[in-house]
């Protein structure tokens, strides 16, 4: 607690020269769209088959993916308020059995994730084109499972998880730098964390799969100002 505490106060130390020497800044709606890479973390997913009742763990990895999207939002000067709409798909690279350390070799599947998101911002405006900013949102993520398979050690071809989606609360935070291009138009060069809680797919059915979504993700967009 105590070093979060002192992040938090040199980070508003350097802040505050920034802020207090900045030309003033403009408000104004504005609209962005963007596109970068995500990187998923590797997730723990569990999988319980109702009719036999065995439950499997598994150790998913993920190739980086797409991530795109677009905002909308108002700048009121040093605080930008927006709505965010995104998409992140990221294609599964291997699946471990965490129990009996089974590894599934040519494993087909993928993970999407459509969010919309309430972000906030803090713009440090300065005397440069450049102004560096951080913050973050919350909102909800429909997670996206395909029907996955993968190649066990007896090279036989196994179904682990089925097709599904589920919508979960979601949330992330970031920074990154605005690069005025002129008046009504930017770079966006961005980096987020993104995070949801725990998402269930086929509840209702007899297999029932669950894991959580972590992803590191990179963005370059473009921001227009009116």
């Amino acid at each position: 607690m105590k070093k979060s505490i002192i992040v938090v106060a040199a980070i508003a130390t350097l802040a505050v020269p920034a802020i207090s020497g900045a030309a003033p800044p403009k408000p104004g709606a504005y609209a962005s769209a963007f596109l970068g890479v995500t990187m998923a973390q590797d997730t723990d997913v569990n999988t319980d088959v109702f009719a036999s009742p065995p439950s499997f763990r598994d150790r998913v990895e993920f190739d980086p993916g797409v991530f795109l999207g677009g905002t909308g939002g108002y700048d009121f000067g040093y605080l930008r308020l927006e709505g965010e709409l995104s998409y992140k798909h990221s294609e599964m690279k291997n699946i471990t059995d965490r129990d009996t350390g089974v590894r599934y070799r040519s494993v087909d599947g993928n993970l999407g994730v459509f969010a919309f998101m309430a972000n906030g911002f803090i713009d440090l405006h300065n005397d440069t084109p450049i102004t560096p900013y951080f913050g973050g949102g919350i909102g909800v993520a429909t997670l996206y499972l395909s029907d996955t398979t993968g190649i066990d050690n007896s090279g036989t071809r196994q179904t682990l998880y089925l097709k599904d989606n589920d919508s979960v609360f979601a949330y992330q935070v970031g920074a990154g730098m605005e690069v005025a291009l002129n008046r009504r138009i930017s770079l966006d060069l961005g980096y987020r964390y993104f995070g949801t809680a725990r998402a269930t797919f086929n509840e209702d059915w007899f297999q029932s799969t669950d894991l959580k979504y972590e992803s590191h993700n990179v963005t370059a967009g473009v921001r227009f100002k009116f």
